[in-house]
């Protein structure tokens, strides 16, 4: 298992992270990958920490989450040679940050601007450029340094997002215990718990969320440190990605403009929560209590992506077996599941 030594979360704490870095035992130069919209944000403020506490500082600026780019950031490492690689930003800079340094050998420390996924602390990354969505397992990080003061000023939307992303364990954990009874593959009670922990923690505080207080945002950001360190015990992405993910995924492929992650990871949730037979109608109520998308018009998709990427959601994993099954649903079916649960009218 890979977890995290330290974890901090509060307001202005990125003064702290060259301490901290310190503490972990790390010397010498110090990687940043960031990018251009973040950088003055947070990668400057972490950059004088660093400083001061006597670490070189190199920053190597990303624009997409790509194998092209993980390659500059490797070679960036191998010119450098830093004791350890800073992501600093959403999920690109972090994905990428985490994938470059985990293929180099060399600690990764992340430092998010947005609870927009989990991806902040789990070992798992999202590469795109591929004809599907694909995932790398990577690293854990060392340690995680998240700043509320810097994560307020992020888009609604985007803690909205991580909310969707969050929630999506409730049927992600059941896809995992329906393979475990079908397919015999390994489940694990303690991770599963912790990510359904998540999801509760998160449903049972939607108005304190929507208020955008700290309370709020050290809800979703406790929450989704809760599910990467999940994901770290059982080994895999399985605690926290079952079908409502697939769906989500799919979507990224059938879909012109796509919504974000976690707002397609929500809506994913309504529709496997009802062929579960679970309670559809809580998920779809705590996502609007939340302000998070619950239908395709929300989500600025039309309903015929969202039948499309219900039918071939089940192709995009075909190792990941989930309440979809592995032929998947039909055109007809999907329609039925959609407009059950008010995801198209």
């Amino acid at each position: 298992m890979q977890l995290p030594r330290e974890v901090i979360v509060g307001d202005d704490v990125l003064s702290r992270v060259g301490e901290t870095c310190t503490r972990l035992g790390f010397s010498g130069c110090v990687l940043i990958v960031t990018d251009s919209n973040v950088q003055p944000i947070a990668a400057v403020p972490a950059s004088e920490s660093l400083d001061s506490s006597g670490f070189k500082v190199q920053e190597v600026l990303v624009k997409a989450s790509s194998i092209p780019q993980v390659r500059e950031v490797e070679r960036e490492i191998e010119k450098f040679k830093p004791s350890l690689v800073v992501g600093v930003g959403g999920g690109k800079d972090i994905d990428v940050a985490k994938l470059s340094s985990a293929n180099k050998g060399v600690p990764f420390l992340s430092i998010p601007t947005a609870a927009s996924h989990d991806g902040i602390a789990s070992p798992v990354v999202s590469m795109k450029g591929y004809s599907k969505p694909y995932s790398f397992m990577a690293q854990a990080p060392i340690a995680i340094v998240a700043d509320v003061s810097v994560i307020v000023r992020a888009p609604f939307r985007l803690l909205a997002s991580g909310c969707g992303d969050v929630v999506g364990k409730y049927t992600a954990v059941r896809d995992w215990r329906l393979a475990h009874k079908i397919k015999n593959e390994y489940y694990g009670d303690y991770a599963a718990d912790l990510a359904l922990m998540s999801a509760r923690l998160v449903m049972r505080n939607a108005h304190v969320v929507r208020s955008m207080s700290e309370t709020g945002i050290r809800t979703v950001v406790e929450a989704l440190i809760s599910c990467g360190v999940a994901m770290s015990i059982a080994g895999s992405s399985r605690p926290c990605s079952g079908a409502e993910h697939l769906f989500g995924h799919a979507l990224d492929v059938t879909a012109p403009r796509p919504a974000l992650h976690g707002e397609q990871v929500g809506v994913g949730t309504i529709m496997c929560s009802y062929l579960h037979g679970a309670n559809w109608q809580l998920i779809r109520d705590v996502l609007r209590r939340i302000g998070a998308p619950t239908n395709a018009r929300e989500l600025g998709i039309e309903n015929k992506y969202v039948i499309k990427a219900l039918t071939i959601a089940h192709k995009i994993r075909p190792d990941r077996y989930t309440i979809l099954g592995e032929k998947g649903l039909t055109k007809q079916a999907a329609e039925r599941v959609a407009q059950v649960t008010g995801v198209i009218e």
